[in-house]
């Protein structure tokens, strides 16, 4: 069914979600796993409390750091990842990514880390479902 599978991830706990769930999708269909986290390029700052390289360079560690964690619930899992951090607008980015790697199904938080938490669906995963063709499977936080 799935040969091919992407999850998106921003580090919120939905996103943690959606790790575990790509992964076990990934075993269970022998697919191939691709992940991705996206540094929103929107952000200005402007004002002098905030060093936008320092805040660049943080968003960058964590980053890396959820796609480790990626890395390492695969590879406990027996499935081969290959991950990618992007800059830029993140729906625009996981959907470029979706499709230069050709994937079957998208697999994402359905709320990230916005300040927004109350609303129904994440703006991202909104223009994601939206976007795109290919199924996506949108994953809440636990209760």
């Amino acid at each position: 069914m799935y040969e091919s599978i992407l999850v998106a991830t921003d580090g919120s706990e939905a996103a943690r979600e959606a790790i575990a769930h790509a992964v076990e999708l990934a075993r269970q269909f022998d697919a191939r796993l691709y992940g991705i986290a996206v540094l929103e390029s929107r952000t200005e700052y402007d004002n002098a409390i905030v060093d936008p390289a320092e805040a660049r360079r943080r968003q960058r560690e964590q980053a890396n750091s959820v796609l480790e964690t990626l890395e390492e619930t695969a590879t406990e899992a027996g499935v081969t990842v290959k991950t990618d951090v992007r800059t830029g607008v993140p729906y625009e980015e996981i959907l470029a990514y979706a499709s230069e790697q050709d994937v079957d199904a998208i697999v994402m938080g359905a709320r990230g880390r916005s300040s927004f938490r109350r609303a129904l669906l994440g703006s991202t995963a909104d223009r994601v479902v939206r976007s795109t063709t290919r199924p996506v499977m949108l994953i809440d936080e636990p209760a």
